[in-house]
C-alpha cells in the first residue's frame, strides 16, 4: 500500500467519524427547542462574538415616589413590583438562555415627583444613559400616554400599570412595544349597566372629574344607561381638588336618584362619599372610581363602606392563586394594603414579562415584545394574552366590586361574581 493510499484512507476515516459525532450531537436531550425565539437567542452571537459578562437584570424608569401621585405607588403597583422582585431573587433570578444562567433583578428607579416633564426626562435618562434592560411604566393614564411613544422610539418594552383609557387604544395599534394592562371603561361600563338594569334601577346621576378619566367614563355611561332604559337625571363635572360637592348631592337626593355614579380620583371620591353620609343621602347604588378599591378605604370607613361599589375587581375568593397572592402581599408589607382593582392584574403583567424573557432566551426587547404580542401566559389571573396590545375582557377576574362584610366582592359581570350585588345598598351604619 502506497503512502498516498494510506493518506486517503486516513482522510475518509476522519470524515466518517466527524459525521457520526455530528449525528449524535443532534439528538442531545438539552438541544434547544425548534422555535423562532430560541433560534433568535441561539443566533445572537453569530460570527463568534461573545456576550459581555452580565450578573443582573436592571429594571429602571421614573415613578411618582413623591407628590400627589405617590399614593398610587404606595398602594397600587408599588407593593406588587417590590414583592415580585424579592420573590424572583429568592428563586435565584430569571433564567436567560443566552447567558446560560439565572440573573437576579435590580430596580433602578427615579422619582419624577408627580411631574410629567420630570418623568419624561428621567425615563430618557434610564434608557439612554443608564441603558437599563427594561423599564417600568409611570403612574397615571396621562403619564403612560406620554411615555409609551418615547419607550417605543428607543426600542423599550412598556407594559402599562396604573393607567387605562380608550385614548390609549390607538397607541396599542401603532406602538408595537406598548401593551395596555389595566381594564377601563371599555371593559367595565357594559357589565355595570347590565347589573343596574337587571336590579330594577331606573334613574342615575353622574359626577365626573373634568379630565380625561372623568370625561371618558361619563361619556360611556350616559348613552349606555339611556339605552338600557335608565334615566340620566344629570351628568355634571367637578374640578380637581374640589372641597364641597354638597350642592350636587342635595340635587340628587331631592330628585330621588337611585344610582349615584362618581367618576373621579381618590381625593374627590372620598369627599363625595363623606358628604353623602353627612347629607344622609343613601341611594340604592353608590359607585366610585379609583380609591374605593383600596383596602385603605375600608380601614377609614369600616362598616359605613358596606354596599359601596367601585371598579375592579378581585379578591381571595376569585381563585386559590389570587388568595395566595393577597396572603403573600400582606406578609411582604407587614400589613394588609391591597389594591382590589389592579393588584392581581399588575402581578400578572410581571409574570408575563418573566415568562417572555425565559421563552425568548434573551434580554432583547424586540424579541420579547413579539412573544408577548403572540403567545399566552399562565398568571395569577389564569391564562392571559394580548389582542392588538390590550387584554381581552374575558381575562380579567372582575369589572365591578362592592364592599360586603369587609370584602371587596366581585359583583359584575355575573359569570365572574364572588357574591350577588347588594341592591339596594344597606343603610348607613
Amino acid at each position: 500500500m502506497t503512502k498516498k493510499t494510506c493518506f486517503y484512507l486516513f482522510l475518509v476515516t476522519c470524515l466518517s467519524l466527524a459525521l457520526i459525532l455530528a449525528g449524535c450531537g443532534g439528538n442531545a436531550t438539552n438541544a434547544p427547542q425548534n422555535n423562532a425565539a430560541n433560534n433568535n437567542a441561539a443566533n445572537n452571537n453569530a460570527g463568534g462574538a461573545s456576550l459581555p459578562e452580565k450578573n443582573e437584570i436592571v429594571i429602571g424608569g421614573a415613578r411618582s415616589l413623591s407628590g400627589p401621585l405617590a399614593i398610587q405607588d404606595e398602594s397600587c403597583f408599588g407593593p406588587i413590583y417590590r414583592l415580585w422582585v424579592d420573590e424572583v431573587n429568592e428563586r435565584g433570578g430569571i433564567y436567560v438562555e443566552e447567558y446560560g444562567k439565572k440573573l437576579p433583578v435590580r430596580l433602578n428607579l427615579y422619582d419624577d415627583t408627580s411631574d410629567m416633564n420630570t418623568m419624561i426626562n428621567l425615563l430618557k435618562k434610564s434608557m439612554v444613559e443608564d441603558k437599563v434592560d427594561f423599564i417600568l411604566a409611570p403612574i397615571s393614564t396621562a403619564f403612560l400616554q406620554a411615555a409609551a411613544p418615547i419607550a417605543n422610539d428607543h426600542g423599550y418594552l412598556m407594559i402599562g400599570a396604573e393607567g387605562g383609557a380608550k385614548e390609549l387604544e390607538p397607541l396599542m395599534a401603532s406602538l408595537p412595544y406598548f401593551f395596555s394592562l389595566l381594564n377601563y371603561a371599555t371593559h367595565q361600563v357594559d357589565p355595570l349597566v347590565e347589573m343596574l338594569a337587571e336590579n330594577g334601577i331606573e334613574s342615575a346621576a353622574i359626577i365626573f372629574i373634568a379630565d380625561q378619566h372623568g370625561i371618558e367614563y361619563s361619556g360611556d355611561l350616559v348613552p349606555k344607561l339611556e339605552m338600557a332604559g335608565i334615566d340620566v337625571v344629570f351628568s355634571k363635572s367637578i374640578p380637581l381638588g374640589i372641597q364641597d360637592v354638597s350642592a350636587l348631592i342635595e340635587e340628587a337626593k331631592a330628585k330621588n336618584v337611585q344610582a349615584l355614579l362618581c367618576c373621579a380620583y381618590p381625593d374627590e371620591n372620598f369627599k363625595v362619599f363623606q358628604q353623602c353620609m353627612e347629607s344622609d343621602y343613601n341611594p340604592d347604588v353608590l359607585l366610585f372610581g379609583p380609591g374605593i378599591c383600596l383596602e385603605v378605604f375600608y380601614e377609614i370607613y369600616g362598616e359605613a363602606a358596606e354596599g359601596v361599589m367601585g371598579w375592579g375587581a378581585w379578591n381571595e375568593k376569585s381563585s386559590p392563586e389570587m388568595a395566595d397572592l393577597a396572603k403573600r402581599l400582606t406578609e411582604h408589607q407587614g400589613r394588609r394594603n391591597v389594591d382590589w382593582w389592579g393588584g392581581a392584574i399588575y402581578y400578572s403583567g410581571l409574570q408575563i414579562l418573566e415568562q417572555a424573557i425565559e421563552r425568548a432566551g434573551t434580554l432583547d426587547n424586540a424579541v420579547i415584545k413579539d412573544i408577548i404580542a403572540t403567545e399566552k401566559f399562565d398568571t395569577v389571573m389564569g391564562e392571559v394574552w394580548f389582542e392588538k396590545g390590550g387584554v381581552p375582557a374575558e381575562c380579567y377576574p372582575g369589572q365591578v366590586g362592592q364592599w360586603q362584610n369587609g370584602i371587596f366582592e366581585v359583583v359584575a359581570p355575573s359569570e365572574k361574581a364572588t357574591a350577588k350585588p347588594l341592591i339596594p345598598k344597606p343603610a348607613w351604619k
